[in-house]
């Protein structure tokens, strides 16, 4: 039987949004899907998380009450911890637990590093070109919004995926048991209970929507989350060289297998993190008004972010800078169809060139700043997410965890 493929996925790939993604896919020899993978792509609209899916059906026959916090402890403790766990569970944390013998955890340390080379900018980037952009999937942004996403606001949204993405590239953080492995799980659960939960509602519409936190939009949004804002970063002037790279696509590899993404969608290497990237955004680029209802309150945001000097004039400027950030990445059409500002200047972009250019070369030719720049630029990360935050902690999950007992 040959699998069905969702009315959202267009008869042949689109246009990719922004001048960027093209331009290095073709740089690097890659062109458009083939009709074969193409189809996949579609096919893989109505697939999801077998492993956790079906753990969840399992959690909610038991009962939530006794399981989630089994799930929990195992989560917080690992699965040896919990000697009397119910088969189910015992078989998903012993899959999940066990690194896969590819893992190159010298590699996955070198990755580490490098995500804080970019420092803010590196966010900002994550934040103005991955993050809004992605709204520009339509097919996607039905599910945020009927998980609550206009009324939980951006900022806590983006604030939790910016934690994820911290926790995922700290030390140590995918060390079966560190705070990344564990943020990871975390996300993959809420995943299920909100494919779960959306997928039950009388208006999902899955014969044109396929399945919600879908193969494709998850591979998508794994590469655009991990390797989107470190080829950004490089048009601010981060010099990244092809062993960062290379070590930034071999995390996300890794990262997507505990999060469960198929083997199919995982990047090899650095040139297939660019092309899975590419090919997902040629199937899954469509936006629509739900674009402009996700993005338009992106644009006064920062109005309302936690400064402790000078607040108002911060915000205004921040406002600016963000706009003119989307802006060189996105570019005005993209801008328009988003309903924001489509005549804005990218000047924050173009002074932060000579600057991220001479803290590079900082890290790269003088002996012993490279850590030194690293630890700056993470230290600047997290400073930036208690900007968005506030005094409250971004908690991985927390804009979704009211679906659970609706699930």
């Amino acid at each position: 039987m040959t699998p069905t493929v969702p009315l959202r996925h267009p008869s042949s790939p689109r246009p990719v949004p922004g001048p960027g993604l093209g331009t290095l896919a073709r740089m690097l020899g890659l062109g458009a899907p083939g009709p074969a993978e193409f189809r996949e792509l579609g096919e893989a609209l109505t697939v999801g998380d077998r492993p956790m899916d079906e753990l969840v059906d399992w959690m909610y026959r038991e009962g939530m009450a006794t399981t989630r916090p089994l799930f929990d402890r195992a989560l917080r403790e690992g699965i040896a911890a919990v000697p009397d766990a119910p088969a189910p569970l015992r078989e998903f944390f012993e899959y999940v637990e066990a690194v896969p013998e590819w893992v190159d955890r010298r590699k996955i340390r070198h990755a580490e590093r490098v995500s804080c080379l970019g420092g803010r900018d590196g966010i900002y980037v994550a934040r103005d070109m991955s993050f809004l952009g992605g709204y520009l999937a339509s097919g996607f942004n039905k599910t945020l919004l009927r998980t609550g996403a206009l009324e939980k606001g951006p900022a806590k949204r983006f604030a939790e995926t910016t934690q994820w993405a911290m926790d995922v590239t700290a030390a140590g953080g995918m060390a079966p048991g560190g705070n990344g492995f564990r943020s990871t799980v975390h996300v993959r659960l809420i995943h299920s209970l909100v494919r779960r939960h959306v997928a039950a509602m009388p208006d999902w519409r899955a014969e044109e929507w396929g399945l919600p936190i879908n193969q494709t939009d998850m591979a998508a949004t794994l590469v655009g989350a991990l390797i989107a804002p470190m080829i950004g970063a490089i048009g601010m002037g981060v010099v990244i060289t092809p062993r960062d790279a290379e070590a930034m696509a071999h995390l996300a590899r890794y990262v997507g297998w505990v999060m469960g993404v198929e083997e199919r969608f995982l990047p090899n290497d650095f040139r297939d993190s660019v092309r899975i990237l590419y090919h997902t955004m040629t199937a899954i680029t469509n936006p629509d008004d739900t674009s402009r209802q996700l993005a338009i309150p992106m644009r006064d945001e920062p109005l309302g972010w936690h400064y402790d000097r000078l607040p108002g004039l911060r915000r205004r400027i921040a406002r600016s800078q963000h706009l003119s950030i989307a802006m060189m990445y996105l570019g005005p059409s993209a801008m328009k169809r988003l309903g924001l500002p489509c005549r804005t200047l990218p000047w924050y972009p173009v002074l932060r060139i000579p600057v991220n250019l001479a803290r590079s070369a900082r890290a790269r030719l003088i002996p012993g700043q490279f850590e030194r720049v690293v630890a700056e630029g993470r230290a600047a990360q997290l400073a930036f997410i208690r900007t968005l935050a506030g005094p409250d902690a971004a908690v991985i999950g927390g804009s979704a965890e009211h679906i659970t007992p609706a699930a």
